[in-house]
């Protein structure tokens, strides 16, 4: 079957509304965190949402685009960084280069009107994630070096028969997935507001950066760096996406079964369902009994740090911890082997963040809703996809009910969903 084409209607670039104080021209220096991801590629996510029926004479497409831009240059005011670029400044002692972001000279955020001829059920009715949602995103392939000439943010709103897809691409330099979430439930905000408070937002962001303790607050990189690769490969694997939907109950029942399996309470409800995929993912590519497996997980480092950052610091504070396991040991221990292995792996890093269901329990997500109710589905682009991948939001019913999108190579993603441990998982939804 022919995948529907996205055409684009309309493309403009949104500033800020106006600047709050003099320090939003100021240049914003990036952390040893954020500069980490220089090369990887921007974060695409978004939302899907009903169309107001047409019986709804008070629903016009071109107002709400109308206030839709309006509202983000409001939102704009506060979260300005993405509105910037990045830009390089070359040191001489020592011979380096600084990268930081810098809120002038630049035409803002890009935001684009698309339209498809397709309807909501085309996007969810599969648990299979259809081609054209990756056309739902700008900025494909894009790297984050490439801010310097890029938007560090893209707004691309499609237009569905009876649905709306929100789409965001952000710059990792810029915002991890906490602060696009942050910067989205604030635009919904405001925007369901429509400014009576003035533009006033319940969570204004943080922006003062975090410095080690006697470290210089400016990050200089060896001119060694500079000389390295940046450009986005344009060959994607050959992937398919596909969600899984936890229950509330099924989610409970895997951590019980976990925790009673080790004689503890320690293990959350995440490390038990990545234990379960760990196992079954593991399990559909039967790697040799030999042979080592990995367990990535990324992980908020807002707690990490010393003293901790605010749940409002706008930044992209993440890293990367990795749990491992002989494929042997990991087949032929159970659920909660596999999950204290995690949970173990989480404690050593004292990412207290991580094992908090506060997500769980208060989806942000879906408190985004832009006037239009509560999003159907949330959905993410084709960046940074790769075999293994998983990306676990919050059910749309909240409660701690899970939607899980996991990336496999097509000759094991059959292997996957007949993997009895996993259907087994999904038969308590």
């Amino acid at each position: 079957m022919t995948s529907p084409t996205v055409m684009c209607v309309s493309e403009c670039f949104v500033k800020p509304q106006h600047d709050l104080s003099q320090d939003t021209n100021q240049p914003i220096y990036l952390t040893p965190f954020e500069l980490t991801f220089i090369n990887a590629k921007y974060s695409q996510k978004g939302l899907l949402f009903a169309k107001p029926s047409p019986e709804n004479q008070d629903f016009s497409v071109t107002a709400f685009l109308d206030d839709l831009r309006r509202s983000l240059s409001a939102t704009l005011t506060h979260f300005y960084p993405l509105a910037a670029r990045l830009a390089t400044r070359i040191e001489q002692n020592p011979p380096s280069y600084v990268i930081y972001i810098d809120p002038q000279n630049s035409p803002g955020v890009k935001f684009i009107h698309a339209t498809v001829d397709a309807t909501i059920s085309d996007i969810v009715a599969s648990s299979d994630v259809p081609i054209v949602v990756r056309s739902f995103f700008d900025l494909n392939d894009a790297v984050n070096h490439d801010g310097h000439t890029l938007p560090l943010l893209s707004i691309q709103v499609t237009e569905l028969t009876d649905g709306i897809f929100i789409g965001g691409s952000v710059n990792h330099l810029v915002a991890d997935g906490t602060s696009f979430w942050h910067f989205m439930s604030a635009w919904s905000e405001i925007f369901r507001s429509n400014e009576q408070n003035g533009g006033v937002i319940s969570r204004p962001p943080v922006f003062k950066r975090w410095v080690l303790e006697g470290s210089d607050p400016i990050t200089k990189l060896p001119f060694t760096l500079l000389d390295q690769p940046t450009k986005g490969s344009e060959h994607h694997p050959q992937l398919r996406e596909r969600f899984f939907h936890f229950s509330s109950a099924a989610v409970s029942k895997l951590k019980a079964k976990a925790n009673d399996e080790c004689n503890t309470q320690k293990i959350s409800s995440l490390q038990a369902v990545s234990a379960l995929l760990w196992r079954c993912v593991t399990r559909a590519r039967q790697p040799p009994l030999n042979s080592e497996t990995v367990c990535n997980l990324v992980t908020n480092g807002r707690r990490r740090v010393n003293p901790p950052l605010s749940d409002e610091y706008f930044g992209s504070p993440i890293d990367i911890i990795t749990g491992t396991a002989t494929v042997e040991d990991l087949m032929a221990h159970g659920l909660g082997w596999a999950a204290m292995k995690i949970h173990e792996t989480v404690k050593h890093h004292d990412v207290a963040a991580v094992e908090k269901r506060s997500w769980l329990q208060n989806p942000l997500v879906y408190g985004c809703e832009f006037g239009l109710g509560k999003a159907v589905a949330a959905r993410s682009g084709f960046m940074n996809k790769a075999d293994g991948k998983i990306t676990m939001y919050p059910g749309r019913e909240g409660g701690g009910s899970m939607d899980v999108e996991v990336c496999m190579s097509p000759e094991y993603s059959m292997d996957l969903e007949c993997d009895k441990e996993l259907i087994s998982a999904l038969e308590s939804n």
